[in-house]
């Protein structure tokens, strides 16, 4: 077996590598920065380790022939595309805890050194000068931190911020009040952390929902003299806005790791105010913190292709070989369930009911039930990888009821795994089948019996049943150079509500979605990506 490595890892996670028995490593670092040289060597290779500087696109995945897993020593998979990997069959695995730590610090050392102005007056010291007036300061002490994400960073930082004695709130629709409580923290609304927040520190993954969040319109809400700071992901801040908010003195100062585009040019329009300070990209890069994620991606991968255990894999549930040989077509059932029900998700559920009907529940159904929670969990903890392990106590954690169900007999399947998601003030019902020996298939929605096949990008469309609307969601999409290659509608006889569920290829981003949902007689539109 053949392992690429093209990016640098540490030596500790390269002596893993070579020393596991049949495996031959090619090691060559700075390779995912030729993306035509990448395409052959990948072409023949059962693993590959990354860290950011290799983008796995689809083009690049297109030609790995024989790649079974994709490793990557980090936290952050955007620089791979995981639909595309999905469908190849192919593992994606990160390592969410490697540095952790390391990220919060660099986000707490942003936040000490641009309150007290530190790197501009290091620079004006060292050119000769004492201007001890032109660098007064301000103290953290009883100032009002305002966290955006509180996963295992987030988290992180509010307790370090704490401890600095400042009153820390939290953005977090998926944080429990519960746990808000537990780690001492409020938990806001994102008007009211604009409105209130002292300091602004991100903590999230960039995504549809992420990008440009902080923006010219949220900028109007801050105070005046905000302090930014942003450790996460370039494009969560937008750059330019971000910039007219310092020119209108908005903000006062703001810290930057990160940038839309890296490496960032140097005639940055940022990188020329003195309000601004940053650095390329350095959350994670502490030795202890390389030295663990190239540890533990090793490990992963090595003992994947040797022992054909799965852990920390953000696009199939953990288990071990012999689970997946028996179950493995109702795990990935499981995992899609979970996962639409997930990216569907814009609160916290209450309680999660799984059900499972027939012939499945003569088997042990925990691997099933634990990629079910992986999938709704998994959005909403971009940073953590939800696995076999921790799934039961991150739910329990977020104070999420479980409950499961087993009913000898169906009505009309063999088998069916049901899975409905309780909020506070509604509930969400989807159930799936196998067709044939291996194929994944949804059968219900709600009250609705639609019937697809859960895989790829998938439009959610809910609108009044009237004549006329699924035409002028055809005409749409294909004016927008949209391709259907599957649709199923549904009707909610009570509210006289139909849903469809359109199978798309093309270019489905947040501007085309908001147009789509201006359509007259369309009340919701969603895109999951499975």
């Amino acid at each position: 077996m053949k392992i690429l490595i093209s990016d640098k890892i540490s030596e500790a996670g390269l002596s893993i590598f070579e020393q596991a028995k049949g495996v031959t490593v090619i090691n060559e670092p700075g390779l995912g920065k030729d993306v035509e040289k990448l395409k052959n060597v990948i072409a023949d290779v059962d693993a590959i380790a990354i860290r950011s500087g290799t983008n796995l696109t689809e083009d690049v995945l297109a030609c790995a022939k024989n790649l079974k897993v994709i490793g990557r020593a980090g936290i952050g998979v955007d620089n791979v595309d995981i639909a595309a990997a999905s469908k190849r069959g192919i593992i994606v695995m990160n390592t969410p805890t490697g540095n952790v730590i390391t990220t919060a610090e660099h986000a707490i050392s942003m936040m000490c050194a641009l309150t007290r102005n530190i790197p501009q007056a290091t620079a004006s010291l060292k050119a000769g000068k004492w201007e001890k007036s032109k660098f007064m300061g301000s103290e953290l002490y009883n100032k009002n931190l305002g966290v955006i994400g509180c996963g295992n960073i987030g988290k992180i930082v509010a307790s370090r911020a704490k401890g600095l004695k400042m009153n820390v709130m939290t953005f977090d629709p998926f944080l429990s009040d519960e746990m808000a409580d537990e780690m001492g923290v409020q938990k806001v609304e994102l008007e009211e952390l604009f409105k209130e927040a002292d300091y602004l520190t991100v903590h999230t993954p960039l995504n549809d929902k992420t990008k440009n969040l902080i923006n010219k319109d949220t900028f109007k809400k801050m105070k005046k003299g905000v302090y930014v700071i942003n450790c996460a992901r370039g494009g969560i801040v937008n750059e330019t806005d971000l910039l007219w908010a310092i020119e209108n003195d908005i903000v006062a100062g703001c810290g930057l790791d990160v940038f839309e585009e890296e490496p960032v040019n140097p005639d940055h329009p940022l990188l020329k105010s003195d309000r601004v300070i940053a650095t390329p990209h350095l959350g994670a890069s502490t030795e202890e913190a390389q030295e663990n994620v190239a540890v533990d991606v090793a490990k992963q991968i090595v003992d994947f292709l040797v022992n054909g255990n799965i852990s920390n894999s953000l696009n199939t549930a953990s288990a071990t070989a012999d689970v997946l040989r028996k179950l493995g077509p109702t795990i990935r059932l499981g995992q899609k369930i979970g996962s639409l029900q997930g990216q569907l998700c814009e609160e916290s559920p209450k309680e999660i009911q799984i059900n499972y009907y027939g012939e499945i529940t003569e088997e042990k159904t925990e691997p099933v039930t634990t990629a079910i929670l992986q999938g709704v969990l998994q959005p909403m903890l971009s940073d953590v990888a939800v696995n076999s392990v921790n799934a039961p106590y991150l739910a329990k954690e977020r104070g999420i009821t479980v409950k499961i169900s087993k009913i000898s007999t169906h009505t009309d399947y063999s088998s069916l795994v049901e899975a409905t998601l309780t909020f506070k003030k509604n509930e969400r019902t989807f159930a799936g089948t196998i067709f044939g020996k291996e194929t994944p298939r949804i059968v219900r929605y709600n009250d609705m019996c639609p019937e697809f096949n859960p895989e790829g990008k998938i439009l959610i469309i809910e609108n009044k049943d009237v004549p006329g609307v699924v035409g002028k969601i055809g005409t749409f999409l294909g004016e927008h150079s949209i391709n259907i290659s599957t649709v199923q509608l549904g009707l909610d006889a009570k509210t006289k509500m139909a849903t469809a569920f359109y199978s798309v290829q093309g270019n489905v981003d947040d501007k085309f979605l908001k147009s789509l949902e201006k359509l007259e007689d369309i009340r919701t539109v969603k895109l999951v990506n499975l």
